[in-house]
């Protein structure tokens, strides 16, 4: 089992940049697919990026278009979600997510996740 718990989040004009942060409790961090998703004011929770467990390949929503990056270090237990050029309709709460199958890589969904963290309100003004 791991607990995973988000920081970073915060108020930003459009146009800047944050770094999210999700710190995972256990000695088998790499032994996880980590995903970041995101639950905008009203809206289903959506998928935003999934990174491997040795951190070599990395998959992203459509609309993130080259703005965020998500890395992660084993040996810090962390995944990050770096986010530039950051657009009003970037507003949501970002949670982060753990798999311990491989193939959840490749998924979107949230039901493929099996711990989550608690999420970190985003807000961008404009």
């Amino acid at each position: 089992q791991v607990q995973l718990v988000e920081s970073g989040g915060g108020l930003v004009q459009a146009g800047g940049s944050l770094t999210l942060s999700c710190a995972a409790s256990g000695r088998s961090f790499n032994n996880y697919v980590m995903g970041w998703f995101r639950q905008p004011p009203g809206k289903e929770r959506e998928f935003v990026a999934t990174i491997t467990r040795s951190g070599d390949n990395t998959r992203y929503a459509e609309f993130v278009n080259g703005r965020f990056t998500i890395s992660r270090d084993n040996g810090k237990n962390t995944v990050y979600l770096q986010m530039n050029s950051l657009k009003p309709e970037d507003t949501a709460v970002y949670y982060c997510a753990a798999s311990g199958s491989s193939w959840t890589f490749y998924s979107n969904t949230r039901a493929a996740f099996d711990y989550w963290g608690q999420g970190t309100q985003v807000t961008i003004s404009s």
